[in-house]
C-alpha cells in the first residue's frame, strides 16, 4: 500500500506516526512540509478528503496562529488557507493520505485506522508509552 506522510521531523507526535507506518512494514512517501510548502489545491483536497475544514486543520498552539489573529472566529476559511500557505507550520500535523483514507493523525495512535497491518506487539511511543499493547491491542491515547 502507498502511503503518504506530511511530517514535521520536529514533532514527536509526526515522529511516532512515521515510525509506526515504519515499523508496520511500509516505506511511505515523506514530505517535510516546512521545507516544500504547500499549495492551495493540495491543502483544499487533503481537507476534503480527511473530513476537516482549514479552521479544523489550523494548528493554534506552538504556531503564530495567535500572533496573526487567526483565531479570530470571524477569520474566513479562504484568510486560513492563505496564512497556511505563507506560514506552512500553521497546518496541524501529521497528514497521513493512502488508500483506505486520509487523516490527521492526532494523536499519534489515529494513523491505525488507516493501516492494513500493524507493527509488531508491544509498540511503545517515542516517550515510552504503549500504544500496542502485548496482546496486539490499540491502547486509548
Amino acid at each position: 500500500m502507498d502511503i503518504v506522510i506530511h511530517h514535521n521531523p520536529a514533532c514527536g507526535t509526526s515522529r511516532n506516526v512515521l515510525q509506526i507506518i515504519r515499523d508496520a512494514g511500509y516505506d511511505p512517501v515523506v514530505i517535510e512540509y516546512l521545507e516544500t510548502g504547500w499549495t492551495r489545491p493540495q491543502l483544499l483536497a487533503l481537507f476534503a478528503a480527511a473530513g476537516l475544514t482549514p479552521r479544523q486543520a489550523l494548528r493554534t498552539t506552538k504556531s503564530p496562529a495567535e500572533e496573526l489573529g487567526l483565531l479570530d472566529d470571524e477569520v474566513t476559511d479562504d484568510q486560513l488557507l492563505d496564512a497556511m500557505l505563507e506560514h506552512p507550520v500553521l497546518v496541524n500535523r501529521p497528514i497521513v493520505a493512502c488508500r483506505n483514507g486520509v487523516r490527521l493523525c492526532r494523536p499519534s495512535g489515529a494513523v491505525l485506522d488507516l493501516l492494513d497491518t500493524w507493527p509488531k506487539a508491544p509498540w511503545l511511543k517515542e516517550d515510552g508509552t504503549t500504544l500496542i499493547d502485548d496482546k496486539g491491542n490499540h491502547v486509548p491515547e
